[in-house]
């Protein structure tokens, strides 16, 4: 349940979110050979693809998934190194492997064992925090690289069987099954203050070790990779979260070649329209996003974005108005925050327009802005 306010380009919310790895400071990525890089994912024509039962899933993907075992230095009388394990996904014959931010966050070794038992040291290429996402690279024969073919995880409906293959509490090659919950989800993100937007819900099991595995359909195809749970207690309670092979595909290419990714940013903060302010407000509908604060030399504040400057008494408790009300932006209606983030995650890069439809004062404006990235990338 997210709520409180929220900043276009992430949210800031109370969600009970464990990353499945311990948080760290971000070691500097090391960049590989951009011009030596194919950054084009495998693919595949799903005309000609029929569903699998789950033990072909496994046999035809376990080479495709890794284990990543961390060394981190630790602070402390003693000063000894931590161990953390998380799972990858081969992405490339390049040596390429998808995995967490999480996981290889300040890493002082990263190591890569494959499933005969081959160990390779890996390097760091690039690092997103915002989506959490991460690629380390091996040097390896390109026949021990079996990259697993990315599904386009737009089509996916709740209720499709979904199956997760990773490495929980170490446990290496350990594969579990469920169904997409929900998607289009809003997962944030205490440490940077943005959210990760159109994230995959599943009950499929995912645990610590988890991290960074992949997130599959019944064709074996990957959909996501998976990150997050929801839990009281550090393990599993029936709510998983996976980044969506969309994010993979728009995001991984750059960190390959860049090592960093910028993410478009608008630049305000609010609240969604709920029944209580659409009745404060006098709207018809509870839809649209309240500003409340613009951010100083923002996309939004150089376009003319109001934020709230009145404040209204209703029930006794003190509820800021005034402020413009976000109802489109291009040719997406507005329901919530996440509309907005999903459609700057999909469709959206630094540099582009973004066309704002807003009510002011009961009177509908235009506006179009230039996209920055966010602050501190």
């Amino acid at each position: 349940m997210v709520n409180g306010a929220a900043y276009i380009g992430g949210g800031l919310a109370a969600l009970a979110v464990a990353i499945l790895v311990a948080t760290f400071t971000l070691t500097a990525p090391v960049v590989g050979d951009a011009a030596s890089v194919n950054v084009m994912p495998p693919s595949v024509d799903v005309t000609e693809s029929v569903d699998l039962t789950l033990v072909e899933i496994f046999e035809n993907t376990e080479a495709s998934v890794v284990r990543l075992t961390v060394s981190r230095n630790a602070t402390g009388e003693m000063d000894l190194n931590r161990n953390g394990v998380g799972s990858g996904i081969v992405f490339d014959k390049m040596g390429h492997i998808i995995t967490n931010a999480h996981v290889v966050e300040d890493s002082l070794k990263t190591e890569v064992t494959f499933l005969d038992g081959l160990v390779y040291e890996a390097e760091i290429v690039g690092v997103d925090t915002h989506t959490d996402l991460a690629v380390v690279r091996v040097d390896t024969e390109p026949e021990l690289l079996q990259p697993l073919t990315l599904a386009n995880s737009s089509t996916l409906k709740v209720g499709q069987q979904v199956a997760a293959i990773g490495n929980p509490f170490g446990l290496s090659g350990s594969m579990s099954s469920g169904i997409v919950s929900q998607l289009n989800r809003l997962l944030p993100d205490e440490d940077t203050g943005f959210s990760i937007p159109d994230v995959i819900q599943t009950d499929a099991a995912i645990n610590p070790g988890n991290s960074g595995g992949p997130l599959l359909n019944m064709r074996g195809e990957l959909i996501g990779v998976n990150t997050a749970i929801q839990t009281n207690t550090g393990n599993f309670n029936g709510v998983g979260f996976a980044v969506p092979s969309q994010t993979v595909t728009k995001i991984i290419p750059t960190l390959i070649l860049e090592g960093k990714y910028d993410h478009p940013w608008i630049g305000v903060s609010g609240l969604d329209i709920n029944p209580r302010l659409a009745k404060i407000l006098n709207l018809t509908e509870s839809r649209g996003f309240l500003i409340i604060d613009v951010i100083e030399d923002s996309p939004a504040s150089r376009a003319g974005l109001i934020g709230s400057n009145t404040t209204v008494i209703h029930e006794g408790d003190e509820v800021l108005v005034g402020g413009d009300i976000l109802i489109r932006v291009d040719d997406i209606d507005v329901r919530k925050i996440s509309d907005i983030l999903i459609h700057l995650q999909r469709s959206k890069a630094v540099g582009d327009e973004l066309a704002v439809q807003l009510l002011r004062d009961g009177n509908l404006i235009e506006e179009t802005l230039i996209l920055d990235k966010r602050p501190g990338e």
